[in-house]
């Protein structure tokens, strides 16, 4: 599979079904094994990797002796409490023999709705992901309320890829991708290889029934394929309960394609182009031409600001005659940033009392 052999930066959703055994409640531990020999052979030839991976409510409610029945939000949280340190722990364990680290990431869909949050995750697991480690996220399920939900990882790991910038997601689920109709009540239903465009049509055709500890049926995996794709990264679905399913993926095992609209670089320029600016941060000529080469904006090049926003908004960057020279998320507040105008990043501590980031406006946030 081209797609997977040549990403550069990989999101892999990982159901409960295919990490938890339903009868025992038990971790898949030969499973867990072989797809930790999947990651690391796509880290050996250089691949980012970040996994989203279910299993932390599973797990704890076996060790707690929950019934198979659906929970309560407080049970519910109870065993993610419980569960998430087992499932931290088997990524961990499987992951070191490889000379893999792992990091835990907890989120709520708060911290993307959010800029501020929003920033503050993606600057974290771009962090991560520099010094070689495989991030493990999930949702934050023992403080997530109903409203601050993503309700099911397959929406989770959509926007994690849109938020780490990834060029493929890979959902490895217990189907192996999309029918044009539910194939075990319709005999004539086929499989769809490759989708270009998600249709009104394509989203008839997803159903709603997930498995016994999987919240996600085939609708949420195509609204997941709409945020990545939409996002420019592409989208695969397939069968993943088979020891190594991504070795299998490279061998040509069934599965469907969604096709990015876009690269995730474009997509994330034209989203950020797209918002309605809060203030403007005024920069001096040498700034200017730094910008101009691909650099990011820093506090030493300031020499301006106006209007009243907070971190995590939209400011236009312009140049000292007047010429907006683009626009950019701001990793300060209006307040902030006059204060520590013209200064160079080794002085903010001292200007502002408490670390900062060396970076007013990160490259990966900007578009000229």
């Amino acid at each position: 599979m081209a797609s997977l052999r040549d990403a550069k930066r990989i999101v892999i959703k990982i159901g409960s079904a295919l990490l938890v055994d339903r009868s025992s409640g038990d971790l898949r531990a030969d499973w867990l094994r072989a797809i930790a020999q999947d990651i690391a052979d796509l880290r050996q030839r250089g691949a980012d990797v970040v996994l989203v991976s279910s299993g932390s409510i599973a797990l704890g409610r076996g060790i707690l002796g929950l019934p198979m029945t659906e929970l309560s939000l407080e049970q519910s949280q109870a065993a993610a409490a419980v569960g998430q340190i087992r499932l931290a722990r088997a990524w961990q364990e499987a992951l070191a023999p490889h000379d893999l680290t792992t990091a835990q990431v907890l989120v709520t869909l708060e911290d993307s709705a959010d800029r501020r949050r929003y920033l503050n995750s993606r600057a974290t697991l771009s962090t991560l992901l520099g010094f070689g480690t495989v991030p493990i996220v999930n949702e934050n399920d023992t403080v997530a309320t109903d409203e601050i939900r993503y309700g099911d990882n397959d929406r989770l790991a959509a926007q994690v890829a849109a938020t780490v910038g990834a060029d493929l997601l890979v959902l490895l689920s217990d189907v192996d991708g999309l029918y044009t109709g539910n194939p075990q009540i319709d005999p004539s239903a086929q499989h769809l290889d490759i989708i270009d465009h998600i249709t009104p049509e394509i989203e008839g055709m997803a159903g709603d029934a997930g498995s016994g500890l999987s919240k996600g049926g085939m609708k949420t995996k195509v609204l997941a394929a709409k945020t990545a794709t939409a996002s420019g990264c592409a989208m695969i679905i397939m069968h993943g309960a088979e020891n190594h399913p991504l070795k299998r993926l490279l061998s040509g095992a069934k599965n469907t394609l969604f096709t990015p609209q876009t690269d995730p670089h474009t997509a994330r320029k034209r989203w950020i182009s797209a918002m309605k600016p809060q203030g403007v941060l005024v920069v001096d000529a040498g700034a200017a031409t730094a910008l101009a080469s691909g650099k990011s904006l820093l506090p030493a090049g300031l020499s301006g600001v106006e209007g009243r926003f907070g971190r995590g908004d939209p400011v236009t960057i312009q140049a000292q005659s007047g010429e907006t020279l683009g626009q950019g998320l701001c990793r300060y507040t209006a307040t902030e940033a006059r204060a520590i105008a013209g200064r160079h990043s080794s002085e903010i501590e001292a200007v502002l009392g408490y670390p900062g980031r060396a970076v007013l406006v990160h490259r990966d946030d900007m578009a000229l």
